[in-house]
């Protein structure tokens, strides 16, 4: 991220909230964005950031985090088109929902990863992350800014003109950074990959750790 580039965190839920509160400790300076004006507005009151609404956060970052459910995500590029073209997005969603038995299901084929599928949805320039969704929310808020070594957040993109931005975003969360490959590696990063906590790497790891695991 250059010193000029403005992040939004488009949602508040788990995700959204634990993305925001990392970067606030950080003193990084980021538009907090809700279909809940007012939740926005106390979130940015709490964390020191800038509230808007979502249609303003979107035209106003050159890196926008769309912390929104899976599901939506086609729709809300598709509505947005316009205000993404040529700007980072970061998707950091995972493919699952309840299941009848307990615990989570994947919505989509087995061999299917949601960074694929939404990067059909990616609008005229704009430039897709897979990033900050390899762990549960509360580890990711716990996790941060660990010592003396810092946990990895493992990302994958197709264009690798963003790393350095990616990547900033990510120790600007109080993560190490690590690229895995392109968009077709998604499925390692979501929600029952090897590379995610709730898959078989189980666990948070150091960039030594991580290195042996890619």
């Amino acid at each position: 991220m250059t010193t000029s580039s403005k992040v939004a965190v488009i949602g508040l839920g788990n995700i959204g909230q634990a993305v925001g509160g990392n970067l606030a400790k950080s003193n990084t300076q980021f538009i907090a964005a809700d279909r809940n004006i007012e939740k926005a507005k106390e979130f940015s009151e709490k964390w020191k950031a800038e509230a808007n609404d979502i249609p303003t956060a979107v035209k106003n970052a050159d890196i926008v985090v769309l912390a929104i459910p899976f599901g939506t995500m086609g729709g809300f590029m598709k509505e947005y088109a316009a205000d993404l073209e040529g700007k980072i997005i970061v998707d950091p969603s995972n493919p699952i929902a309840p299941a009848e038995s307990g615990g989570f299901k994947k919505i989509i084929g087995e061999k299917e990863s949601a960074g694929e599928i939404n990067a059909a949805f990616l609008p005229k320039g704009a430039k897709l992350a897979k990033a900050l969704g390899t762990l549960g929310a509360g580890t990711l808020s716990q996790a941060a800014y660990q010592t003396p070594e810092q946990s990895v957040l493992f990302y994958a993109t197709d264009d690798t003109g963003i790393d350095a931005q990616v990547e900033k975003l990510i120790h600007d969360t109080g993560f190490e950074a690590l690229r895995i490959g392109g968009i077709d590696q998604s499925i390692r990063i979501e929600v029952f990959g090897d590379l995610h906590e709730f898959g078989a790497l189980g666990k948070l790891v150091t960039l030594s750790e991580a290195k042996q695991k890619i």
